[in-house]
């Protein structure tokens, strides 16, 4: 059995971080078996070196090896493309062709973004965990292949789950053995490392000297967090050395390359989970209650003031309160100039439109009763009546399918179904 050293200088990888070496490490040792694996991490983290790994080191390794990424794949043709088609299944299938799975036979293959697959396809591919069966698309014929299979994706498949974007028992079947990668941000020593080794390999490819980093662009480096990982950093690499001139680059040099970079120092946030939808399903509730309480207490102190001057005779005590209406509906006109002169519109008192209308106005005694009366009469709806008439709007405009509804709602499919039960829509 080869030692992780020797793997690394086979497959020229480049770090020393505990967590890597572990990775490779159990790559190594289920090699020679035929169980399945499965390889996460985040996106431009390597995943693609494991399933390499896992097929030298295996008595698979003369047969084939195909790397199948699926989310690049449309899902019209995934199946074709997986386990073949017969001639005539579909329009365009002028003659039978033979699927990756069937090409495969007696090798490895690695499904990259496997998070990605159709339910459909997803079904198939159990099938051919379980037993080693499959059915080209438009055939009835079962036929049986012989292959490993290394599947990875950068998606957190127990959320992928809950929300039944994918199937559990299919989980399970792939993950008999779980490699995780470590993002770059956690591999603080290897960062630089691997930036030296992309800029000499870009300064033989493009024939000029390789470029070097000051100290204050080293440190700069390791502190950014590498949302694209090794990927990103690649490419870092290649852009400061084909467009500097000078060759000793500093930190204000590499700043300008660095996208994003003071929010990229924040804490990244891992693993959603639906209690952090539910959190703010909850604040949106308690959003609603606040502006309808709002609108309420806006309401009393409309009906007080206008109750005032209709109670209040006294020519003080009149110029009192239209003194005091003009401050609350937000007059800028001269406080002693009275109300009866004073023209008025939905923008001057601030009243709902369903009672002014945007008509214009002399206010009189005779109005202020008016107002009075109407304002009585106005109906201020309750946050349970207005969450119920949303709910039964939102699934009728989907057809009564909860998880559209929510998702225009903007909340959890759960929180939803919840709500539906409670109120016994």
């Amino acid at each position: 059995m080869e030692s992780v050293q020797a793997i690394k200088q086979r497959f020229e990888l480049i770090g020393n971080d505990s967590k890597l070496n572990r990775a490779i490490e159990k790559a190594i040792q289920v090699s020679p078996t035929d169980i399945s694996v499965l390889v996460t991490g985040e996106s431009g983290v390597g995943k693609e070196s494991i399933p390499k790994i896992i097929h030298s080191l295996s008595h698979r390794k003369h047969a084939k090896y195909i790397a199948v990424n699926c989310g690049a794949i449309p899902e019209g043709t995934i199946d074709s493309e997986l386990f073949g088609h017969e001639k005539g299944a579909f329009t365009g299938a002028t003659q039978t062709r033979s699927g990756y799975f069937e090409v495969a036979d007696g090798g490895t293959i690695f499904l990259d973004e496997v998070g990605e697959l159709p339910l459909t396809t997803q079904v198939r591919l159990l099938r051919v965990l379980e037993n080693g069966e499959f059915l080209k698309v438009g055939s009835s014929q079962v036929q049986k292949t012989n292959v490993r299979i290394v599947a990875a994706t950068n998606v957190n498949m127990f959320e992928a789950i809950k929300k039944e974007k994918f199937r559990e028992d299919l989980y399970y079947r792939l993950s008999t053995v779980e490699i995780g990668i470590p993002p770059l941000r956690e591999r603080q020593e290897d960062i630089h490392l691997l930036f030296r080794k992309f800029a000499s390999d870009f300064g033989q490819k493009y024939k000029m000297p390789t470029i070097r980093l000051s100290d204050d662009a080293i440190s700069l480096l390791l502190k950014y967090r590498w949302p694209g990982n090794i990927r990103q950093l690649r490419n870092i690499a290649e852009q400061v050395s084909v467009l500097e001139e000078k060759r000793m680059v500093s930190a204000a040099t590499l700043h300008a390359y660095l996208p994003n970079l003071n929010t990229s120092n924040l804490p990244a946030v891992v693993g959603g989970s639906e209690k952090q939808s539910g959190d703010f399903s909850n604040e949106r509730e308690i959003l609603y209650k606040v502006l309808f309480d709002m609108k309420g207490d806006l309401n009393d102190l409309k009906k007080l003031t206008l109750e005032l001057l209709k109670n209040n005779d006294s020519e003080q005590v009149q110029e009192e309160n239209e003194t005091l209406i003009r401050k609350i509906y937000g007059n800028k006109e001269d406080s002693k100039t009275p109300v009866e002169n004073t023209e008025i519109t939905s923008e001057v008192l601030q009243l709902p439109e369903p009672i002014i209308e945007n008509t214009t106005a002399t206010i009189t005694q005779e109005d202020r009763y008016h107002f009075a009366e109407e304002i009585q009469e106005e109906e201020t709806l309750s946050l349970q009546e207005k969450e119920i008439e949303l709910i039964k709007k939102s699934l009728e405009r989907n057809r009564g399918k909860r998880k559209a509804a929510a998702s225009e709602l903007g909340i959890s499919e759960r929180t939803l179904y919840r709500k539906i039960k409670q109120y016994d829509l």
